[in-house]
């Protein structure tokens, strides 16, 4: 009777020690890899010595560790794309997104191998192997200037970019945070009511006010719904019904085409040609922007809010042809919209990696791609005319540059939590488009008196550089 008895508990403890030991198997033969790749596993910190470089397009450090410490050269000026990593609350930016690569390969190798590599790391006692480097598109000339126009403000963002291939020249976001200490200080960032987690120049949606004619002079021109010579008149408001549209501080800009009324920024004409555009052809020309849909891009980015087409009365759709209502869009948004416009018709396909290397070799390149291409080279040319003429004669003067021929539009966005917000977009030279500022500036008024300036001095800088305009 004992020896059975003895007999079934050593059954029950070998079945026991077989449980355990197909559960071991799996979770580090099966899931390990898995495992080990999250970014809040600690091995990530054990092993931050041997973690791969983020660098700039001409190899300027943005990202590097050293003694143990994982450093960040231009700390808060690329916080939100650069990212962070912490053992304790994960990563984030390229960080996150490009994680496996930077990774040394041990740490998501050998399983059963890691723990004595991680003592090893810690005690001193081995060369560590290097993660992969990670080379952006980044420009440090034109980021430093970016982040220092904007910094001057609590709330602000902005991106420039390559209109012909969609690399992401700088973008910054203020108000932002050291990386190197995310550790000591997440907790109140996280907290924080003016959100400086937040990466507002891909993340933040914002009405774009009049910047969104850029869009609906598009949409209107391409579909035929209206021509350059076509006129309206402005008598300063538009009755839609029970609603009634008005001017900015009660103007009135009186009959013109179409040009001077982009070119004078005229709510009410806006208003009309969208109305003239029509609901369907409106949303269709919103799709084939992307506007609404995710977007492709390296790291996270909202995607813009559009009220449901069969929500939508004709008083919405007029306001939204001139950026407001419902309209939800972020800088990055009007950056491409911009681009597309630049770049004769064709979407590029925004991108922040362009190559992954180990040593001198190239383990993945991240080529110029396009999103689509939503309106006629015709199209486009006509809506820059009409840029030209904004920064020449219009809303924007304020953004030219000495021999420079700058195409822009100003936006003034009214908004229910606060002054309104100042956006600017434009690109430069407009015969030759080199680069695409897009800014907008929360609860600081006129476009023309805030964003703008600030555009004009991001966009001289990148025009100055000579990196811009390069493979």
């Amino acid at each position: 009777m004992i020896n059975t008895t003895l007999r079934r508990f050593a059954f029950v403890v070998l079945l026991c020690f077989a449980v355990l030991a197909v559960r071991l198997w799996y979770i580090e033969i099966t899931q390990g890899p898995t495992i080990s790749s999250y970014p809040s596993n600690p091995r990530h910190v054990a092993l931050r010595a041997g973690r791969g470089r983020v660098l700039a397009t001409d190899g300027t450090l943005l990202a590097y560790s050293q003694g143990g410490q994982r450093l960040y050269p231009f700390g808060a000026e690329l916080a939100h794309s650069v990212g962070y990593v912490s053992a304790r609350y994960g990563a984030s930016g390229i960080e996150d997104a490009y994680d496996q690569a930077l990774s040394p390969p041990d740490v998501s190798g050998d399983p059963f191998g890691q723990l004595e590599e991680i003592r090893a790391a810690i005690e001193g006692r081995a060369t560590i192997l290097h993660g992969d480097d990670v080379v952006t598109t980044i420009v440090p000339a034109i980021e430093e200037e970016l982040y220092r126009r904007l910094a001057r403000y609590p709330r602000a963002a902005g991106v420039v970019l390559d209109p012909h291939t969609g690399a992401v020249l700088a973008i910054a976001s203020v108000p932002s945070f050291d990386p190197a200490s995310i550790d000591d200080d997440f907790s109140a960032l996280s907290t924080d009511p003016t959100s400086p987690l937040l990466n507002r120049a891909a993340q933040g949606l914002y009405p774009p006010g009049s910047t969104f004619k850029m869009f609906t002079a598009s949409a209107a021109l391409d579909s035929g719904a209206v021509t350059p010579d076509s006129r309206f008149e402005d008598p300063g408001y538009l009755v839609i019904g029970n609603a009634v549209l008005h001017d900015n501080e009660g103007e009135a800009t009186g009959y013109q085409d179409v040009t001077t009324a982009f070119a004078l920024s005229s709510n009410v004409d806006f208003g009309q040609i969208a109305l003239r555009t029509g609901l369907d052809t409106f949303y269709e020309y919103l799709r084939r922007f992307g506007i609404g849909a995710p977007l492709d891009f390296q790291i996270p980015a909202s995607s813009s809010d559009v009220p449901p087409e069969d929500d939508v009365s004709a008083g919405e759709l007029a306001q939204m042809g001139f950026g407001q209502g419902a309209l939800l869009v972020t800088p990055l948004q009007m950056a491409l919209i911009a681009s597309t416009i630049a770049n004769g018709g064709d979407e590029p396909r925004p991108y922040i990696v362009r190559q992954i290397r180990r040593g001198d070799d190239v383990l993945s390149a991240f080529p110029a791609g396009t999103l689509a291409s939503p309106i006629s080279a015709d199209t486009a040319d006509e809506v820059k005319n009409m840029m030209v003429a904004v920064v020449e004669r219009g809303t924007g003067t304020v953004a030219s540059l000495p021999g420079v021929t700058v195409a822009g539009k100003t936006g003034t966005a009214t908004n229910p939590h606060g002054q309104p917000h100042s956006w600017f977009v434009c690109f430069a030279p407009a015969e030759d488009p080199r680069a695409v500022v897009a800014i907008v500036v929360e609860n600081a008024g006129y476009g023309a008196a805030v964003a703008a300036p600030i555009a004009r001095d991001v966009l001289a800088a990148a025009l100055q550089s000579t990196a811009v305009g390069t493979p």
